[in-house]
């Protein structure tokens, strides 16, 4: 093996080797640095698309961008933050703490930010990971892809878009520029980010148009504004803090509970309907706000103030799709055409077809991409695959529950590092996840949806592929996998001893 150097410097031929490199730098690839050099782990880089950390909560920042998980479990759990302002904390907050974390544990050094990935492949002959970057070659010998979940923006191709004279652009890709003080604005959708814009922007607008393709259930949000008295106790004595997470952590764990069967799910039912008459007076406008699926089947959205918002005199519901553009009108499948100065996209991010995948090249030459569009996304514990050995995803295929995003990366991170450590201590130069145990791995966890309000609660949701397959959420309990990412399981891996 030619190539000697380390920390990402240079060698004779240009390549810069790691012996562990994040692709990402936002929530989970900053908490995969800390816990892999935890695990010491060190000689590791970050490498960063852009000229700045954060991910997700860097890129979307439109109107009343929030949390809808509480605030103290959407933290690390090895840096608890007992100054948050909410129990449901803003983007900016948030920014802030993940950009406090990097100066905390001293991450600068290993960040190469404006690093763009644009091919991973596997090579045989080295055994090593060649990553080709829009910054030269990267070389390593085991890879994390932390490129998350909400990563690439949807905005659908519809006739007429590129002929729209006013302002168009997504939720993710807020443009500030533009002011919609008086304006005609139409918001595409009613997932999470429309419940949280839809309130911020309908005092400032002339008209508010909610194109909404099916209605959702919508829950209260706990949310309050934490007194300066408690976060000085939380300071203080951090066992009260570790207590008040516990309670949102259980809170979660019930909530994950109930969504495992449908049947139990419906008893939420009379919630979601009675939340609906206390904010939508209107009968009318109500029905077409009231889902015909089972609540849990979509994602649940939390938000005190959306169906309020929708009982404004200034907003009209179109309770259909989007269809085409017509000049500045709006043409919607059932009919209906608004007129518009402003278009936002909430219109979602490709989870079907993940972008990385388009970038992981497997043992066998073929990219990721091609491998699930042929089978679906599936991954060993959301984490391992087939043919792409020394390689894990954050928050792969059937690992979303309702808890934090962040908690469950960080269970995926015990069982990396772990599987990084034993490959350093035993002298083993290639783990690649046997077919066997990654097909009975995957088989169970489609028997275990089969039950779940996920599969059978009556909707269609991001949640199924174009076949119908469920590849994104976790059919059991949180505890259950973390139980199952406690440990590396090396007798479920082929392994390759390094040459002496």
């Amino acid at each position: 093996m030619a190539i000697s150097a380390h920390h990402g410097t240079p060698d004779t031929t240009g390549e810069r080797y790691a012996h562990v490199i994040v692709i990402g730098a936002g929530l989970s690839g900053i908490a995969a640095a800390v816990k892999l050099r935890r695990a010491g782990i060190t000689d590791l880089l970050v490498l960063e698309k852009a000229d700045r950390v954060g991910g997700t909560w860097r890129e979307n920042t439109y109107p009343g961008c929030a949390v809808d998980i509480p605030s103290p479990i959407y933290s690390f759990s090895f840096n608890p933050n007992p100054e948050w302002s909410r129990n449901f904390v803003g983007q900016a907050e948030l920014l802030s703490y993940i950009e406090d974390t990097v100066e905390k544990f001293r991450l600068t050094a290993a960040l190469r930010p404006n690093t763009e990935l644009l091919e991973a492949a596997w090579s045989e002959e080295r055994r090593r990971w060649v990553l080709e970057t829009s910054r030269g070659r990267f070389v390593a010998q085991h890879v994390v892809f932390a490129s998350g979940l909400l990563h690439e923006p949807v905005v659908p191709a519809l006739p007429g878009l590129a002929d729209f004279p006013g302002e168009t652009f997504h939720s993710a890709r807020w443009n500030h520029d533009v002011d919609l003080t008086g304006k005609r604005v139409a918001v595409i959708g009613t997932g999470c980010s429309a419940v949280q814009i839809v309130p911020e922007i309908q005092p400032l607008v002339d008209r508010l148009y909610v194109f909404q393709r099916t209605p959702a259930w919508v829950l209260p949000r706990l949310d309050f504004r934490v007194p300066r008295p408690v976060r000085r106790l939380f300071r203080a004595v951090p066992p009260a803090q570790r207590l008040f997470r516990g309670a949102c952590d259980v809170s979660l764990r019930l909530l994950g509970l109930v969504m495992r069967r449908a049947r139990v799910a419906r008893l939420l039912t009379p919630v979601g309907k009675r939340f609906l008459e206390l904010q939508v007076p209107d009968p009318e406008l109500r029905a077409r706000l009231t889902p015909d699926f089972t609540i849990g089947c979509k994602r649940l959205l939390l938000s005190n103030t959306y169906l309020r918002a929708m009982s404004r005199l200034n907003v009209r519901l179109v309770p259909s799709a989007l269809a085409a553009f017509d000049g500045g009108e709006l043409i919607a499948a059932n009919g209906e055409r608004v007129e518009a100065d402003v278009v936002v996209f909430g219109s979602g991010f490709e989870m079907r077809h993940p972008p990385i995948a388009e970038r992981i090249r497997g043992r066998d030459g073929r990219l990721l991409s091609e491998v699930w569009s042929v089978d679906s996304p599936e991954a060993y514990r959301a984490t391992t695959l087939p043919a792409i050995p020394n390689a894990y995803l954050l928050l792969g295929p059937n690992i979303v529950m309702y808890h934090s995003l962040l908690s469950l990366a960080e269970a995926q991170l015990d069982y990396i590092a772990d599987a990084i450590r034993t490959a350093r201590t035993r002298d083993i130069e290639v783990l690649e996840i046997r077919p066997e145990p990654f097909r009975a791995f995957n088989d169970e966890v489609q028997r275990g949806l089969s039950s779940t309000v996920y599969n059978t609660g009556g909707c269609s949701s991001v949640y199924l592929d174009e076949k119908g397959k469920n590849f994104v959420t976790w059919p059991w309990s949180a505890r259950r996998l973390r139980g199952e990412l406690a440990r590396f399981d090396i007798e479920n891996y082929e392994i390759t001893a390094r040459e002496r």
